[in-house]
């Protein structure tokens, strides 16, 4: 249904273009499908070449981050839950997490209640009940959190200080007795 590709300091729904990527360069690549009516929500990052050591780490604690509070997906936990972990592992990290965009309930609608924040308290927030169905997909920068709109395509997110953004996604199901990551891909450990 949909894809965008995030490039450097692009933090999320940059538009596909011809520009050629460069050695060095590292890319977000988020995609939507439909099947049977109901929507996929996924993105990973790649790498074009080897690239610096700081942007791979960006990218490592990034994939942690998502992974934490993927790990704390279950019954009677809350979403501020999974939010305080992501931001508490990043800021470990000194960076910084994106505030103005945020995972999302997904199903039959692409967006769908309950926003999921990758930042705030534990214990607060909606609490998990099995059949919810949302995205964990934190956007971490590697300077500050601020972002901003592009005016040109109304579109395209970048960090307003031209820093490294770095982001993972994967839509998730609570079940009875705690979560299965729908998006799971091969490559990735059960």
């Amino acid at each position: 249904k949909s894809l965008c590709t995030s490039l450097n300091h692009v933090v999320c729904h940059g538009i596909p273009n011809d520009k050629p990527l460069k050695k060095g360069d590292v890319i977000n690549i988020d995609i939507t499908v439909i099947k049977d009516g109901l929507h996929g929500d996924t993105s990973k990052m790649f790498n074009v070449g080897p690239i610096p050591t700081h942007a791979q780490r960006l990218i490592d604690v990034t994939y942690e981050c998502m992974n934490k509070g993927i790990e704390l997906v279950k019954p009677g936990a809350r979403l501020g839950d999974i939010g305080a972990v992501i931001q508490q592992h990043a800021e470990a990290h000194h960076y910084s997490v994106v505030r103005e965009y945020c995972g999302h309930g997904i199903g039959e609608v692409f967006h769908e209640e309950p926003q999921v924040l990758h930042y705030g308290q534990a214990g607060t927030g909606v609490e998990l009940k099995p059949g919810m169905i949302f995205t964990i997909e934190p956007m971490i920068n590697a300077g500050k959190r601020h972002v901003k709109l592009l005016k040109r395509d109304g579109w395209t997110v970048e960090t307003t200080d031209k820093r490294l953004s770095a982001q993972f996604e994967h839509t998730i199901l609570v079940t009875p007795t705690g979560y299965e990551n729908l998006t799971l891909r091969q490559e990735e450990k059960l």
